[in-house]
């Protein structure tokens, strides 16, 4: 071989390397992990405010301003020249009572207040060069911080509890080699074993570099015959692989699971990038000129946007022409108690690990048991967390007295 082949060979090398964009790249990795580190910083602080008298549009700023505040922190040298992009991967989203997801309102929307014992579910994500974290948590609002709920619903309490189980069970069932029906199968077993429903639209979706719902998913529930005749499709097969990265996502109610779009003015879109057209309004041309710009290809909020009267203009002839895909508000009937929590998870060498998600707030409660076989995984996973926690804190101690 002559030097130059050899020369030509290392670069081609140095261009592989540079184009790895999963886990097995440390520095992907570790992109991973910080937007996860942020994501936590922001729902914890999320939790906090959710009080009796908070507002939602205030709510969804102030989580927002966290996300961007410790992400403009992070990478800010450029690499080869350029700038590492940083931003919202998901809109904070506030979604009270029946309201199950997606709700994000604009400034100009008037709302109700949050009071006591109103549910809330947060939802929201941010990336740090286009590696994506997200998570949901569900409480209960109490008159302050300090202040639990002083007595919660036992339907409400199980329904969480079993959304909250569902998702560890998931999330530690999602290994390489598994496959998503086996995931399918334990949440729907977590589910019948605390007599709830889940909530047959919500998808957990592998993430990539810039892609919030790839093309592996799982699904909470197999549709049934009569799903599938209305047009509901199963989701097909697919085995999960070392180095990939997903959002384990788990919504349940007490209702029958059967959702619709609520009254509440949609305002979280993403680009469809398969999609473009000669748009006629000069207001539509604005928005799509922002997305293209601003959120090529993750979801956004109108709230975003500095003409906030031009986005809703536009907004329409977008969404007709296929150019925006809608995340409309979904509901449930109104006597519904419903639990959402999601997780990010990485799936190294040494195993799934969970990088986002909040404890399950003691408050929520329930006399119900798990199958036995849930209850050992259960088990597993709190042995493994509580012998993680020890060796952290014996770190932390043994780093304090040097």
């Amino acid at each position: 071989m002559s030097d130059d082949d050899r020369s030509e060979d290392s670069n081609n090398q140095d261009i592989e390397e540079e184009t790895v964009t999963d886990l097995s790249n440390s520095d992907v990795c570790t992109k991973y992990q910080e937007a996860s580190k942020i994501v936590n910083l922001a729902l914890t602080g999320l939790v906090s405010q959710c009080v009796a008298g908070a507002k939602i549009i205030d709510l969804c700023q102030f989580g927002t301003a966290v996300l961007e505040g410790q992400l403009s922190k992070l990478y800010n040298k450029k690499v080869d020249g350029t700038t590492v992009e940083k931003g919202v991967a998901f809109p904070v989203c506030i979604s009270v009572n029946e309201v199950i997801c997606n709700h994000s309102p604009l400034s100009s929307e008037e709302l109700a207040d949050l009071k006591v014992g109103d549910i809330v579910k947060i939802d929201l994500g941010c990336h740090i060069d286009g590696y994506i974290s997200v998570a949901a948590h569900t409480l209960v609002v109490s008159e302050s911080a300090d202040s639990p709920p002083e007595s919660v619903d036992p339907e409400l309490g199980n329904v969480a509890v079993a959304a909250y189980n569902a998702m560890l069970v998931a999330a530690d069932a999602i290994r390489a080699g598994a496959k998503n029906t086996d995931v399918t199968k334990v949440v729907q077993r977590v589910a019948n074993s605390y007599g709830v429903n889940t909530i047959a639209t919500v998808r957990m979706h592998q993430m990539k570099r810039y892609v919030i719902d790839g093309v592996k998913e799982v699904a909470l529930k197999d549709p049934t015959p009569q799903e599938i005749e209305e047009g509901e499709e199963p989701v097909p097969e697919c085995t999960f692989e070392q180095a990939e990265v997903y959002a384990i996502d788990v919504a349940m109610t007490t209702g029958d699971g059967k959702v619709r779009p609520a009254d509440l003015r949609t305002t979280v879109y993403k680009r469809n990038v398969e999609v473009n057209y000669r748009l006629k309004m000069k207001a539509s041309r604005y928005i799509l000129s922002e997305v293209d710009k601003k959120f090529p290809t993750l979801p956004f909020t109108l709230r975003h946007f500095d003409d906030e009267k031009q986005a809703k203009m536009g907004i329409t002839e977008c969404v007709n022409h296929g150019l925006l895909i809608p995340y409309p508000s979904l509901i449930e009937k109104s006597d519904a108690k419903i639990a959402h929590f999601k997780c990010t998870v990485l799936l190294l060498p040494s195993g799934t690990t969970k990088v986002t998600g909040l404890p399950l707030p003691e408050y929520f409660k329930t006399d119900k048991e798990p199958d036995e076989e849930t209850a050992t995984i259960l088990k597993d996973i709190a042995d493994r967390e509580a012998k993680k926690a020890a060796k952290k804190a014996a770190k932390k101690k043994k780093k304090a007295k040097k």
